[in-house]
């Protein structure tokens, strides 16, 4: 083999090694100093971008504390510290001292070509944003939201334009004028917008927080074009699901409720349809729970919260009801009141009573038709002490849950048709009864002014009052029997008796006297009652 010459360079110490690469790091340097320098001046040029950009859309002061430019992965833009003082304009700059900025920003990120930013409009096709924060301000202290300014004319022309937005821990807080309650917060863990843009619709993809009641939210759809000239026409659609949300967080009701449905139409003019479950319902007037199923159609107004139900469906437990109505809110009073009319043709009266009542088990069984007028005016009071329920009732296949009540009305139909032997507790047959009335359910207390219970041989008038934690009965009425009063008490008592049956005959019933039944739920008092001096009139 052939020995290396020992005056030989080696080969990295060459010319034609050396020069080359000492031409490559000048290039290097030149480029690494070239993209400092554009870095440098792009920086304060993209910043100044954004804040035109932001504050020709919203016409108000936009402030950007940081905005840096990275070129290891691309072209990467971070800022941090972006703050939008009202999307909301009010009418006069000085209309809110000291309030916090509408919308604020912690921080954001997107990526773009490095060419993009000395276009005339420079295209994004994704932005990151963290920790966002919209405050809109009471109705009274905001203008229209996101004014447009009269002077334009046309399509503006965007310094930036995105096509999609993916927000993370953004929260919206709509503010009050009430010092007692606090603001209505939405937290919405993730937030996709896209195809983004000023006169076109966007499609959006959010997970949120309901606050009241409280459950969490999933819904998609389309949002847009923002209407610049009435805002309320600003169409959207999508669907919802809606999970675990706990009713207790509104005062009156209690249960988890679960909800999916779709809608569609504008701001002022949603028509929403979808089912609620609510395995647990309750009231807070009992402890009791009942399943409750419902399908609804509404026209929702996103700008004010009022709700037209057109109609509802509801199943509870074995009872099936109808509802239309309303829930407005009201002008100078926190909150909404709501108006509804309710039909139940298919129900069952001891179902209510589990709702209502506290006691177990329901007083009463039995089928039930109704028709009632709900109302339940806006206040800070639980929902069963402002609810006002008025109606008319029909019950058929009516029995009493308490025995001793129950053997007294059987002892009493035997009677009444003329059967005395038979009235007994080992003899009397169990007898069904049936009643109609009206009645009136305010301030947890049930009062009945016109009631009619009919049960073979008998028919009875009554009225009183019923309180919804069972402690008190009151209800006076009178006795219209199909025997005559030697004729239910047999015997050879009856002999006795014959004399004053002329005295008791009225109206063509064989006996009518007075009575009350009085007591509680549990330990219910029946008794004649002729010194009552407002005994209802017996209707034939």
């Amino acid at each position: 083999m052939n020995e290396v010459s020992p005056n030989k360079k080696p080969w990295w110490r060459s010319r034609w090694f050396i020069i080359p690469s000492i031409t490559i790091l000048i290039l290097l340097s030149g480029a690494v100093i070239a993209l400092a320098w554009v870095a440098r001046h792009a920086e304060p040029l993209l910043r100044a971008r954004v804040i035109e950009t932001l504050s020709t859309r919203f016409h108000s002061p936009v402030q950007l504390d940081e905005l840096h430019i990275s070129f290891l992965n691309g072209l990467e833009v971070q800022g941090s510290g972006l703050r939008i003082l009202y999307l909301a304009g009010p009418t006069k700059p000085d209309a809110r001292l000291n309030a916090p900025p509408m919308l604020s920003i912690h921080s954001f990120q997107f990526r773009t070509g490095w060419h993009q930013i000395f276009e005339p409009s420079l295209r994004v096709v994704t932005v990151q944003v963290q920790g966002a924060e919209l405050h809109i301000p009471p109705k009274k202290e905001r203008g229209p939201l996101m004014p447009d300014n009269p002077k334009r004319r046309g399509q503006p022309r965007e310094g930036i334009l995105v096509d999609k937005l993916l927000f993370t821990d953004f929260k919206i807080v709509i503010e009050t004028t009430n010092p007692s309650k606090p603001p209505l917060v939405f937290n919405i863990a993730n937030l996709t917008l896209t195809d983004v843009g000023l006169k076109q619709p966007f499609t959006y993809d959010a997970t949120l927080s309901n606050p009241k009641p409280i459950g969490d939210v999933r819904s998609v759809g389309h949002f847009g074009p923002w209407q610049d000239d009435n805002p309320r026409d600003t169409p959207l659609d999508g669907s919802y699901i809606f999970s675990h949300a706990d009713l207790s967080t509104i005062k009156g009701i209690g249960g988890i409720l679960s909800s999916n449905g779709t809608f569609y139409g504008t701001l002022s003019h949603i028509v929403a349809d979808g089912i609620t479950d609510t395995p647990d319902f309750r009231l807070s007037t009992s402890t009791h729970t009942l399943p409750l199923h419902t399908d609804f159609h509404a026209i929702v107004d996103a700008t004010n919260g009022d709700t037209t139900l057109q109609p509802v469906h509801a199943r509870l437990a074995h009872s099936f009801i109808t509802a239309t109505g309303s829930i407005l809110r009201q002008r100078g009073v926190p909150g909404h009141d709501t108006e509804l009319d309710i039909v139940i043709d298919q129900g069952r009266i001891d179902d209510f009573l589990t709702l209502g009542v506290r006691t177990w088990p329901p007083v009463l069984r039995g089928t039930l038709a109704a028709r009632a007028h709900i109302g339940i005016p806006p206040g800070p009071m639980p929902v069963n002490h402002r609810m006002r329920l008025q109606g008319s009732f029909s019950i058929e296949q009516a029995t009493f849950s308490n025995p001793r009540l129950q053997q007294q009305i059987d002892d009493l139909s035997e009677r009444a048709q003329g059967w005395p032997e038979k009235a007994n507790a080992q003899q009397a047959v169990a007898i069904t009864s049936s009643m109609k009335g009206s009645f009136l359910l305010e301030n947890e207390q049930m009062n009945v002014p016109d009631m009619v219970f009919e049960m073979p041989g008998a028919t009875v008038n009554v009225n009183g009052q019923y309180g919804l934690d069972g402690a008190t009965m009151d209800f006076h009425g009178a006795v219209r029997t199909q025997a005559t009063a030697s004729q239910m008490i047999g015997g050879w008592k009856q002999l006795l008796v014959m004399p004053f049956d002329h005295l008791l005959k009225k109206n063509g019933a064989g006996m009518e006297v007075p009575f009350k039944l009085g007591g509680t739920q549990k330990d219910p008092k029946l008794a004649l009652d002729f010194a009552h001096k407002n005994t209802p009139a017996v209707k034939q």
